[in-house]
């Protein structure tokens, strides 16, 4: 059993508006098809299980950018879209947040019911990874968020999310079904957060003798300590700040999107008429779909798709995400009718951006993108849960 990791995240309290929830959804949804189409459900359940992908997936849907929020707001948006139409895509998603937790072995015998699969193992595998997380593995998080996310062919992922008050903090774990031997015997592949301080590791070798089965942990101490753990934790400071973004990259994103001529590219005719502001986010998006691992280090940088409901790093410009959502699911039904062309457009642009990458040398600072962003939000519906973005009467920055 591997256990693909964790992530650190401030606790931010506040509530997705339904105008952003409904375009989440509706690009989620959009993203998950184009993962489908090009890579198949086995991928989908693996870009799940991975904590940095699916922290840049919430930050292109607009969430911000590295709260706890990101969690509850992407598996709602998900259930939502997703599981009317699992029929038709193999991927469902049970469970969520509190009293929607408990109902997740329910959904899932539903679920093995009309597919074949194996209920009862799928139960058990939901009960036994959040008895890890939240009593096999001590570590000051108590879990109040649980989905298992699940294709038709068996492979699985577990996303759930505990709480710490006193730190201040959320912590994500990611589980994924592939490669499983154990529960109890070391079933994590690594382990990302803050140092707390000697965990409770009840699934090191060295604590066999002290547990017969994970369900019957109660008060014996492990033989094994962990002295420390490492740590991938995003920053308090809500603001987007330099040393979060891989400038290069995103300076390559940005100059790609004011210089690139679609027309010159066969394979970019669908993105013609398209302005510079909607090839940045498409650029963006395309890079959740065709990215590999290594283009994930930097969640921040996908924020600069379509902003954040708190403001930062701009507001949402609904104009944009709406013609994101409308070209990729235009890109979805031609590559549904002709599978051999699958999503050359946005694949190109992803390409594009890898090659510019090779040779570009930002210029510029971060500050100005933001400044350039939040001058010209008004334009674009720039949206916060404070409302419209207003016309500044300022002169308008350049960008770098």
């Amino acid at each position: 059993m591997k256990r693909s990791g964790h992530a650190d995240l401030p606790l931010h309290n506040g509530k997705v508006p339904r105008w952003l929830a409904q375009r989440m959804s509706k690009l989620g949804k959009a993203i998950i098809e184009a993962l489908l189409i090009e890579y198949g459900k086995q991928e989908v359940i693996k870009r799940m299980s991975d904590p940095a992908w699916f922290q840049s997936l919430g930050c292109v849907l607009g969430m911000d950018w590295h709260s706890s929020g990101i969690t509850t707001s992407v598996m709602g948006a998900l259930k939502s879209s997703l599981n009317p139409v699992a029929h038709e895509l193999g991927i469902y998603i049970c469970g969520g947040r509190g009293k929607h937790s408990r109902n997740t072995p329910d959904e899932l015998l539903h679920i093995a019911h009309k597919t074949g699969l194996n209920g009862n193992d799928l139960v058990r595998s939901s009960r036994l990874a959040a008895k890890v997380d939240n009593t096999a593995i001590q570590d000051g998080f108590q879990i109040y968020l649980h989905s298992f996310v699940l294709s038709d062919e068996g492979d699985w992922a577990v996303i759930q999310q505990g709480m710490n008050g006193a730190s201040g903090y959320a912590r994500r774990y990611h589980w994924h079904s592939l490669g499983l031997k154990s529960f109890t015997e070391e079933p994590h592949q690594f382990i990302y957060g803050q140092n707390q301080g000697e965990i409770l590791n009840l699934t090191h070798p060295d604590a066999e003798v002290t547990k017969k089965s994970i369900l019957e942990i109660t008060t014996e101490a492990p033989d094994k300590m962990l002295q420390e753990i490492k740590q991938i934790r995003l920053p308090a400071h809500h603001d987007v700040r330099q040393k979060d973004v891989d400038i290069k990259r995103l300076g390559t994103i940005l100059a790609l999107a004011q210089e690139l001529p679609a027309g010159s590219f066969e394979e970019l005719l669908l993105l013609q008429g398209l302005g510079p502001r909607t090839l940045q986010s498409l650029t963006l998006v395309s890079e959740v779909i065709y990215g590999t691992s290594s283009r994930f280090a930097d969640p921040a940088r996908f924020s600069f798709a379509h902003g954040g409901k708190d403001g930062h790093p701009f507001p949402v410009p609904t104009k944009v995400y709406d013609e994101s959502i409308s070209v990729l699911n235009k890109a979805l039904e031609r590559a549904k009718m002709d599978r051999s062309d699958k999503m050359k457009a946005f694949k190109s642009l992803h390409n594009a951006a890898v090659k510019m990458e090779q040779h570009f040398q930002p210029t510029g600072n971060l500050d100005t993108v933001i400044e350039q962003e939040r001058m010209n939000s008004w334009k674009y519906g720039g949206r916060t849960v404070m409302g419209y973005a207003p016309k500044p009467a300022l002169s308008q920055l350049s960008l770098f």
